[in-house]
């Protein structure tokens, strides 16, 4: 119709990843026809000024030829930080103008295609577009858990989708289905397809094909293991590769980890007689997974691990989840869901390759994800509890018991908790005061002890 508004979507990428996951949505036909589609990259690094953006990734050219044009957020709110900044209320029609001037966008009805909702970029940019519709995606395990945050119904009652990889076949998100979100699948063989084309793309230096291949997180950086622990951690995963009897090991760090855990790794490696080789830690795992066809993929609880079974049929173990299912703080910290698919659906690389107990079918995956969600935001998903109170009645096994903190049960009056006549303890006065005693005397005999 002449003189009406053409549509333009705005598609926000802050990592490489999240960008094969749209490409792949579009090449699916996921979306309808638009007048323009734009990229707008965030680069989200605590200091983005010294880690290049995903737009200067190796085989971001081929993502590129999916888009009309690539727009940065950094450079649209410089000198802000995208991801510690959203608009005042009050300065979102002025933001809104500033956009629409600065991208060339006039009067186009607009679109957006986020990532993390719940967090800022996606959600200042959310707000200054507060007529249009919103499609989210997902490439990793945290769209099985529940929203982290509450949403402003404002926002999430505009999400029309959830689009999001089939990582684990038959598991049903939980992803901001208080909205009543509509989950739909990217398909793998699309997602695969684009990937290759990025593997293709990525040099990578020389190492050797069919090796055990471990994954770095850099997890004491989000403070939930000391860089000692992690340290250990990554030892931990060589010694259970090469009791595997793997010989060949290949090591990819998380980008910004330090260098001197490689060297650690190659200490050990050298005391255990294991050919290691430690890979520059900017590519892609699924670029690793195409071109080397690793004989085992090991690590702790990457979304990788995942992908390696789901998409590329590759055996991959796991370890160290039992020190982060206990570690995690507080217990609605969002790694706990990836962190408990990871433990229920892979082998612990300590065991043999065919032992350990089977891992749980979709319904009884399904059911422990509605009690572990309820459990983590019982305000946000009180739908859940009844699914809770079924599974921890029925389910609760020494196995798994590790998905749930007794205080956190109790707190809830789950199954599982303290029992009813113990449960009083914790909120009896007297109780309360007599603890506080002990532990006064306790200090002041440590004190004296220590003259």
């Amino acid at each position: 119709m002449p003189g009406h508004p053409r549509t333009a979507q705005i598609f926000l990428a802050s990592t490489l990843y999240g960008a094969a996951t749209l490409a792949a949505a579009l090449d699916a036909g996921l979306f309808p026809t638009a007048g323009r589609r734009l990229l707008l990259v965030a680069n989200n690094a605590a200091v983005p000024e010294t880690s290049p953006g995903l737009d200067r990734a190796p085989g971001f050219d081929r993502l590129r030829t999916r888009f009309d044009d690539v727009l940065s957020w950094n450079d649209a709110i410089s000198p802000l930080h995208p991801g510690g900044w959203s608009p005042r209320p009050d300065d979102v029609p002025l933001w809104e103008r500033h956009l629409r001037l600065l991208w060339d966008l006039g009067t186009d009805d607009v679109s957006l295609v986020l990532e993390s909702l719940q967090v800022d970029p996606a959600l200042a940019i959310a707000r200054i577009f507060p007529d249009a519709p919103l499609d989210v995606y997902a490439d990793g395990l945290m769209s099985y858990g529940p929203t982290r945050d509450k949403l402003d119904p404002l926002v999430g009652t505009r999400v029309r989708r959830l689009l999001h990889l089939d990582l684990v076949p038959g598991l049903r998100p939980l992803l901001l289905r208080e909205f009543g979100v509509r989950p739909e699948i990217v398909p793998g063989d699309v997602v695969t397809k684009v990937l290759a084309e990025l593997a293709d793309a990525t040099p990578l230096p020389p190492a050797p094909e069919g090796a055990a291949l471990l994954l770095g997180q850099y997890l004491s950086a989000l403070g939930i293991l000391t860089p000692e622990e992690e340290e250990r951690l990554h030892v931990r995963m060589l010694r259970g590769a090469a009791g595997r009897g793997h010989r060949d090991v290949v090591f990819k760090p998380h980008p910004t980890a330090p260098a001197r855990w490689s060297r650690l790794l190659e200490d050990e490696a050298g005391r255990l007689g294991v050919h290691l080789t430690v890979l520059d830690g900017t590519a892609l795992a699924e670029a690793l997974f195409q071109r080397l066809r690793p004989a085992l993929v090991a690590g702790c609880f990457s979304t990788a691990l995942v992908t390696a079974r789901a998409f590329y049929g590759l055996p991959a173990a796991r370890t160290g989840t039992d020190l982060l299912l206990d570690r995690l703080s507080p217990y609605e910290n969002s790694n706990r869901v990836p962190v408990t698919i990871v433990d229920a659906l892979l082998p612990a690389l300590e065991e043999a390759a065919d032992g350990g107990a089977a891992p749980p079918d979709a319904s009884e995956l399904n059911a422990l994800l509605s009690a572990v969600g309820y459990a983590m935001q019982p305000r946000l998903r009180p739908d859940l509890r009844p699914a809770a109170e079924r599974y921890l009645a029925h389910q609760l096994t020494a196995r798994t018991r590790r998905y749930f903190k007794r205080r956190r049960l109790t707190a809830l009056a789950l199954p599982g908790g303290l029992p009813a006549r113990l449960a009083f303890l914790p909120r009896n006065s007297a109780v309360r005061r007599l603890a506080r005693r002990a532990r006064a005397v306790r200090r002041r005999l440590h004190g004296k002890g220590r003259k």
